[in-house]
């Protein structure tokens, strides 16, 4: 399971952080798109470092050498003007909005985020555009994971294993609960039981 930070600062958020890693979180994705090169350093050094190999950044990716960080992901739009850096060893993901382009993804991804699957829990107005049960039905990409995002909360957790996902990615089920860590450790043991 995998958790997105929040575009913008939350409360403690560093401690909630340290706090979701140390419940088994095994990924960070750290979204912050306004965030300036000495604000993403300043944010990194902030979280305990033993966890920096469970980071993903999503922009300012000259930064992961510096902090000894192995996973960069790329935005739809960047990863097709992307391939100097791909050649590097590290371990990369992408951004989908289709099954078609999810389809195209290169098999130097490890994974693709395939959004929205269900209405947004962080954006307003931000829905699916098509049935993405329906669509994954038409998956001949298997050599990249394909992991829902989008909506995904514990409710809807085994419903989108079922159809064809093979993994989770929570955002605003965790950042805009009133108590993130309970929240992510009720989707944590939901899908631990939709792997078994």
């Amino acid at each position: 399971m995998i958790v997105i930070t929040n575009p913008s600062a939350i409360a403690n958020e560093i401690n909630i952080i340290d706090s979701l890693f140390e419940e088994g979180l095994s990924l960070l994705h750290i979204r912050k798109p306004d965030f300036s090169e000495i604000e993403m350093v300043e944010f990194i050094h902030q979280i305990k470092p033993e966890y920096r190999s469970n980071l993903v950044l999503h922009n300012h990716h000259q930064l992961v050498e510096d902090f000894g960080i192995k996973r960069i992901h790329f935005s739809e739009q960047d990863r097709k003007n992307s391939f100097s850096i791909r050649k590097h060893q590290k371990i990369f993901s992408t951004s989908t909005h289709s099954i078609e382009d999810f389809n195209s993804v290169e098999n130097d991804f490890d994974y693709a985020f395939l959004s929205p699957v269900y209405k947004s829990i962080s954006k307003a107005d931000y829905h699916p555009k098509e049935n993405l049960f329906e669509a994954l039905k038409s998956r001949t990409n298997h050599k990249t994971k394909v992991i829902a995002l989008g909506g995904i909360d514990s409710e809807n957790i085994k419903k989108t294993f079922e159809n064809g996902f093979d993994d989770v990615a929570l955002l605003g089920s965790i950042w805009k609960n009133e108590n993130p860590i309970k929240q992510f450790k009720l989707c944590q043991k939901i899908v631990r039981s939709c792997s078994v």
